[in-house]
């Protein structure tokens, strides 16, 4: 009961004169707001939606695993080829790497990248990717219809990721390979020296290892278009037999097991229980894969897939510890969510490729505000299953359905960058267990949908919090309270938004800020409150600081 006086106390306070800053920022469009519901015979006070975050600092969801924040890199269109590596290009260093693209890269804090696929990996023969760059054949690639060179291969990225300051996520190939050589290859980038493909590593002009210590064993093994698509029986017995001998190679790493391609599958739930009933006590995570569409242009539907992410990764959380229960096991599966965005804009460009060309315009995403908006809520909720979810991997990194895109001119943030920025550098710590009371609305197949998404990530470290909200609402502002007393002496420190009045808004090359984040969000503190006035459809961002 005090909690609630505490809150309507604030909203009665602060609320006037949060939402005179709100009108000056926004051109007075809240005053208009409210003339036209006076009329319509509304309360003053009522004018604006309200919602109410309920958090406790003790009530923990988990500690974020910065891995959480990974990306992807495949061998597909221009994600290497005139993404990352463009030798002879003005920002090009002396290996051919993009500085451009690096200074973006680094911006965005990825702390590990999963290569070399994707649909890529099962056709792929790591050893064409390693040696003298002249001396390595060209293959027709049979996942994407192109022609790889392999000029760029295995220790060319294990260069890359170091100036990039990311973790290498390797992958096998179990599509047209299998245990042989993922152990070769393992054995290529770990060994310390005295074995063949070591020696053959020193060779290369690589003394010391690589030590890649996270592998995923294969990439989505159970769809049709996948070359070398298993069963889940035959995926099941073939990745505990290459996770076997791999970590009798090296014991230290970790390792990925394909889970279903996207939770539509026919066989998913059943691929998950049947994979997991072999392989169990020798991996470590379970994969997830999702994309989302806005095919029917229906913006409200668009804005509320973060709930069927939600649902999909606790129904694979069910089935792993279904498993562990069965097994009688003490180990704990968690989860790998390493191929997730929004991807639709391009398909009907990709159709229209000649077959067999090198490094083509292939799934060139150009996002706009609207997909921003549902990649911060998708942050929201990996957050959220942050005590499961340890890796996740932003599918891709460059000018592959990515945040970042290139032309042979420059280099530039496309809208789905800034939230993931603003997660990366700002979501660190662990998370707060959070609760939101908000208003709902219905649309397409998805009944209740919160207007608001919201999570609290505290640094404990730096003694600040961060409070990540999307408001979903399509017309009206939203006023949002929060009961932070158990925070004494903590302060807004910045109120980051990220908006735009043309729901379809791109940036481009030509116009590369035409959706970009500014810092005048109206919120603050009173007697332990928080209170904030969250614009329509709109990303926010608030940290909060201890005053010292």
């Amino acid at each position: 009961m005090r909690s609630k006086k505490i809150l309507q106390s604030c909203r009665r306070d602060g609320v006037h004169s949060l939402l005179m800053k709100q009108r000056r920022l926004s051109g007075g469009s809240i005053i208009k707001n409210r003339r036209c519901r006076k009329r319509r015979g509304l309360e003053k006070e009522d004018f604006m939606k309200k919602a109410t975050i309920r958090t406790d600092r003790y009530f923990i969801t988990g500690d974020v695993d910065k891995r959480i924040y990974g990306s992807f890199i495949e061998h597909l269109g221009r994600a290497v080829y005139e993404g990352i590596y463009q030798p002879g290009h003005p920002q090009a260093d002396e290996k051919g790497f993009r500085r451009d693209t690096l200074a973006l890269v680094k911006e965005l804090n990825v702390p590990v990248v999963r290569y070399p696929g994707g649909n890529f990996v099962s056709g792929y023969r790591w050893e064409d990717t390693v040696g003298p760059a002249d001396k390595r054949p060209a293959r027709a690639e049979l996942a994407w219809n192109v022609i790889e060179t392999n000029e760029f291969g295995l220790n060319e990225f294990a260069d890359w990721s170091k100036l990039s300051g990311s973790e290498i996520m390797m992958a096998v190939n179990l599509g047209t390979r299998g245990v042989d050589d993922a152990r070769n290859v393992l054995e290529y980038c770990n060994f310390p020296g005295g074995t063949y493909y070591s020696d053959l590593r020193k060779q290369h002009g690589y003394a010391e290892p690589h030590n890649i210590k996270l592998w995923c064993l294969g990439n989505e093994m159970d769809g049709p278009w996948q070359i070398g698509h298993k069963t889940a029986e035959e995926y099941g017995r073939l990745a505990t037999e290459t996770a076997h001998a791999m970590k009798l190679l090296d014991p230290s790493i970790e390792l990925v097991a394909c889970g279903s391609s996207n939770g539509g599958m026919k066989t998913f739930g059943e691929w998950e229980a049947t994979v997991l009933d072999h392989a169990y006590e020798d991996i470590d995570y379970l994969s997830l894969h999702v994309y989302y569409d806005n095919n029917q242009n229906n913006t409200p539907e668009f804005l509320a897939k973060n709930l069927d992410m939600d649902d999909f990764i606790s129904t694979v959380v069910s089935i792993c510890d279904y498993v562990k229960g069965k097994k009688h096991s003490k180990k704990q599966i968690n989860l790998s969510f390493d191929e997730w965005n929004v991807w639709y804009h391009s398909k009907e460009a990709d159709k229209l490729i000649t077959p067999w060309s090198k490094a083509p315009h292939q799934l060139e995403d150009v996002y706009n505000f609207e997909d921003a908006l549902l990649v911060g809520s998708m942050l929201i909720t990996l957050l959220k299953h942050c005590d499961r979810v340890k890796i996740a991997c932003l599918a891709q990194l460059v000018n592959v359905i990515a945040p970042i895109m290139t032309s042979d001119t420059g280099a530039w943030r496309q809208t789905i960058f800034y939230p993931f920025l603003h997660a990366s550098t700002l979501g660190r710590g662990k998370v707060l267990t959070t609760l939101v009371d908000a208003p709902c609305y219905s649309a397409g197949k998805f009944d209740c949908v919160p207007y608001l998404d919201a999570v609290i990530t505290e640094d404990e470290e730096n003694e600040s919090l961060t409070v990540f909200a999307v408001n979903k609402d399509l017309e009206e502002d939203m006023e949002v309270s929060c009961d932070l007393r158990q925070y004494e002496g903590y302060q807004v420190a910045r109120h980051i938004v990220l908006t735009n009045d043309d729901m379809k808004a791109v940036n481009t090359e030509a116009a590369p800020n035409t959706v970009a984040p500014h810092e005048n969000g109206v919120s603050k503190m009173e007697d332990g409150c928080l209170q904030a006035v969250l614009g329509k459809h709109s990303w926010n961002v608030i940290v909060l600081k201890k005053v010292k």
